[in-house]
């Protein structure tokens, strides 16, 4: 299975909303501390959207309301798998990806049969505290060689500058998110990265 090399990160279908009608074909919605209600409308929103656009949307964490609202991704970090019906998730036919920081996860994610695999942060990140430093390029050299034909999703720390770097170290994706959010043109920034990545 081969994955757009260009995985843009959105807390809101709003979000969303901007970015697809640029052309990016795969997208993940990550929305933490939110009620059940707004979660299940901007995750029914963004499916609607999605489908509408042909574009891929993976739903981070939220894995009861992406089986109940017929999503076809998810995405769980390692926290999020203890909590998880991973026999549920598979049943409702929903594809997986799994974040990884060490040999220990890579080896749980991998009993897992994942559709995809994220190594990070590749680069310091400034979304969320994490008790990982930066793994590097040579870390996603080492993942892609340990993982074969699983897609290796890029995280953490990712630029316009650095996506070139992740790709030839072995990443098949790479994942951005505050590159786009906290820059003060980010429908320039996202065309940026859809020519990085074409």
């Amino acid at each position: 299975m081969k994955l757009p090399r260009f995985y843009p990160v959105f807390d809101s279908v709003d979000w969303i909303a901007r970015a697809v009608p640029l052309g990016v074909r795969l997208v993940q919605l990550r929305m933490k501390d939110h009620t059940d209600d707004v979660l299940r409308r901007e995750i029914t929103e963004a499916l609607a959207l999605c489908r509408r656009r042909g574009v891929t949307l993976v739903v981070n964490d939220h894995w009861q309301l992406s089986i109940e609202l017929g999503a076809d991704w998810l995405h769980l970090g390692q926290e999020d798998l203890e909590a998880a019906d991973l026999l549920a998730i598979r049943r409702a036919g929903l594809r997986l990806g799994v974040s990884t920081h060490d040999h220990a996860e890579l080896d749980r994610a991998l009993t897992l049969s994942p559709d995809y695999i994220a190594l990070g942060p590749v680069y310091p990140t400034i979304l969320k505290k994490m008790k990982w430093t930066e793994q590097g390029l040579d870390r996603l050299t080492e993942w892609k060689g340990l993982i074969g034909d699983i897609p290796l999703c890029a995280i953490g720390g990712m630029s316009v500058g650095r996506a070139a770097g992740a790709f030839a170290a072995g990443a098949d994706t790479v994942a951005a998110v505050t590159d786009i959010t906290l820059n003060a043109d980010p429908e320039r920034r996202i065309r940026a990265w859809l020519e990085v990545t074409a």
